[in-house]
């Protein structure tokens, strides 16, 4: 049996702010994601958390520190969006200036992990999980820096990237469906709103429990469900901006070829045959 009727992670992310007193989906979720047990301290107010309830069908994010300290950037973007890379740096960049004190000294910066949860194609790529951090690699002898011993012995990290804000991007429709671990099942819910009942991932019970549309009250199945109608309606606009678009490119492309036919002396039963214009539209050529 699968449970059809879970609500979507983006929709359940924003309950989560309102209720913010079960942390245990969440938390099994970064875990299996950063193979590491992921223990959250609390939800940070942010920019992002203070608008999420009037962004109406793109975008959620969610700012959240972990046991150790660390920020935690949590975002679902679901339409295209090109410069997505670019709000992802000042994502990381807006987070460690704003959680540093003025007089503190540098080693007070925090580490920054930027997740992304995307439901377009971003970038190329083949696969469906990118991890992303910051090396620095030798230009010369090919060695990779690394940090001192008095280094590793103050600060209690060994490379560089540990300090530097970590990257991960999930593109949720590349997926194959097919889960061969533990994340893959997370993914897979991502994706098909089902969690199967085979699958074991950490928080995912959990998620199964109280992630059911059935258990929500009568205001929050309306608020869920329009929810889900505004995305419906964000794709349609999408789609039919990409169609419009499309179509302009391929009338444009036509009138070019009608043109080159007639600078040609092309008569104008070919020209309407070849390319599908009214003799109006070519004589306006």
């Amino acid at each position: 049996m699968k449970y059809r009727n879970l609500i979507r992670f983006d929709w359940a992310i924003k309950r989560l702010l309102r209720n913010k007193a079960d942390y245990s989906v969440l938390e099994g979720f970064l875990s299996e994601l950063l193979k590491e047990d992921i223990l959250i301290q609390s939800i940070l107010e942010s920019e992002g958390n203070q608008r999420i309830d009037n962004e109406k069908f793109n975008r959620v994010d969610l700012l959240v520190k972990n046991a150790r300290e660390e920020l935690l950037i949590i975002e679902i973007q679901n339409q295209s969006e090109y410069d997505y890379f670019h709000r992802m740096a000042y994502g990381t960049s807006k987070a460690i200036s704003e959680y540093i004190s003025a007089g503190d000294t540098y080693v007070n910066v925090k580490k920054v992990f930027s997740i992304n949860i995307v439901y377009f194609d971003l970038g190329q790529g083949e696969d469906y999980v990118y991890h992303g951090k910051t090396d620095f690699i030798g230009i010369h002898k090919q060695d990779k820096l690394m940090l001192s011993v008095k280094q590793t012995e103050l600060l209690g990290k060994v490379e560089p990237y540990q300090i530097f804000p970590e990257y991960y991007v999930i593109k949720v429709n590349q997926f194959n469906d097919i889960a061969k671990d533990s994340l893959d099942q997370w993914i897979y819910y991502l994706k098909n709103n089902e969690i199967k009942d085979d699958f074991t991932a950490l928080g995912i019970n959990r998620a199964r429990e109280l992630w059911r549309i059935d258990t929500l009250s009568e205001e929050d199945q309306r608020n869920y469900f329009r929810h889900v109608e505004d995305l419906r309606y964000g794709a349609s606009m999408a789609w039919s901006m990409k169609a419009d678009a499309e179509y302009e490119i391929k009338r444009e492309n036509t009138f070019l070829i009608a043109r080159e036919f007639k600078k040609n002396g092309a008569s104008i039963e070919l020209i309407i045959k070849s390319t599908g214009l009214t003799e109006e539209e070519i004589k306006q050529l």
